[in-house]
């Protein structure tokens, strides 16, 4: 027993000296690890992450496009306006122009597709650039429309009764903030308008408008903004100055949408999802008289401006798809004859810079009218 007992002996002796020497040496690790790490902590400099706070306070912020409870925008729609029964008075040419018989036409209405899309292609904080396009037509539907032969014994009325009138254009719109509460808008278009059928106009004919702003943002419920536009949504051309004022109140219940003097409307927010407009909107243009020979090689133009007294209820389908119906009052303002001088047009101004006489003096009657459509708009 005694050499069993000398052998244990021996290995307890040497699992306590194995046991010393890795304990001496994990004490000296732990040590070492506690050391390195102490001394880390000592040596880092912490100021280097209030950088991200200083980068934070010193970005520069712009102000949004929009504000809070206004109508969302439309990025894509399709639609139908219809105009009720009406009369239409043509006069006859003045001047030298070959005469037309004065005749009053009755119109059992008015109606067009309508068109339009409004595509993002920049979309930061510091600008938003959108692109966009448009079509609308108008057809005239005679009352005698069964019995009347297809040609007129006025030239206009035959333009007008036999081929309607179009709109195709493309338009752009920036905005640019300078600031939290200031920025510039522009808006730019350029539209061939006539009497022309799918066979297109020459792009000599387009007609250009243009606004620029100069607007505040006081407030996430605030817009307004002064500036100046070439137009011609009266009919003619025209320079007016401009001015804009979105609002929305503190319950989100009332608001404002205006760009005066095109158009001005009152909105009223059942919720997110259903709104209610009461307004106006300038509606024209100019419109190159093509297809009749004798109308384009006398270089003649129909000055077409209306006012649309309307109720406008728009409300979403499904999501981002939107219902928009309107229901008013079209008043015309113009709808004469004009002629260009040396293919230019003349510049009235309302008749303060020119009193030349207009070659035609023509009226429409007014009807109610209806608009439908339906809309993509932005989320």
């Amino acid at each position: 027993m005694l050499p069993i007992f000398k052998d244990t002996q021996k290995c307890l002796l040497y699992l306590i000296l194995f046991w010393a020497v890795v304990n001496h040496s994990y004490a000296q690790t732990d040590t070492a690890n506690k050391s390195t790490a102490t001394q880390t902590t000592e040596n880092e400099d912490f100021s280097q992450y209030d950088n991200i706070e200083f980068a934070e306070t010193g970005a520069k912020r712009y102000c949004s496009p929009k504000i809070e409870g206004i109508s969302p925008q439309k990025l894509i729609g399709l639609g139908f306006d219809f105009q009720a029964s009406h009369n239409m008075s043509l006069d006859s040419f003045n001047g030298n122009l070959a005469s037309g018989d004065a005749h009053s036409y009755a119109i059992n209405n008015a109606s067009g597709i309508r068109f339009n899309c409004n595509i993002p292609v920049i979309s930061k904080s510091s600008i938003v650039w959108q692109m966009g396009a448009n079509y609308w037509e108008t057809r005239y539907n005679r009352a005698d429309q069964g019995l009347s032969l297809p040609f007129f014994p006025n030239p206009l009325a035959n333009a007008l009764l036999n081929n309607g009138l179009r709109t195709l254009g493309l338009n752009t719109t920036i905005f640019k903030p300078l600031n939290e509460t200031n920025f510039i808008l522009f808006q730019g278009s350029a539209d061939l308008n006539g009497d022309y059928d799918w066979n297109l106009m020459p792009m000599k004919y387009l007609k250009y408008s243009a606004a620029v702003i100069y607007g505040k943002r006081p407030s996430e419920r605030k817009q307004w903004g002064l500036g100046l536009s070439r137009t011609y949504r009266v009919g003619e051309l025209n320079y007016i100055p401009i001015f804009m004022f979105n609002y929305t109140d503190a319950k989100n219940k009332w608001g404002s949408e205006i760009l005066f003097p095109a158009k001005a409307h009152i909105r009223r927010t059942i919720n997110p999802r259903n709104m209610i407009f009461a307004g106006y909107e300038l509606e024209g243009q100019s419109y190159r008289l093509y297809r009749d020979n004798y109308l384009r090689n006398e270089d003649l133009e129909i000055r077409r401006g209306e006012i649309r007294l309307r109720l406008v209820y728009e409300c979403s389908i499904k999501e981002f798809l939107w219902l928009s119906f309107q229901a008013g009052y079209r008043i015309n303002y113009r709808y004469n004859v004009d002629r260009l001088e040396n293919g230019n047009e003349i510049l009235r101004a309302f008749g303060i810079l020119s009193k030349e006489p207009y070659v035609m003096n023509n009226k429409l009657s007014n009807p109610l009218y209806f608009n439908i459509s339906l809309n993509l708009v932005s989320p």
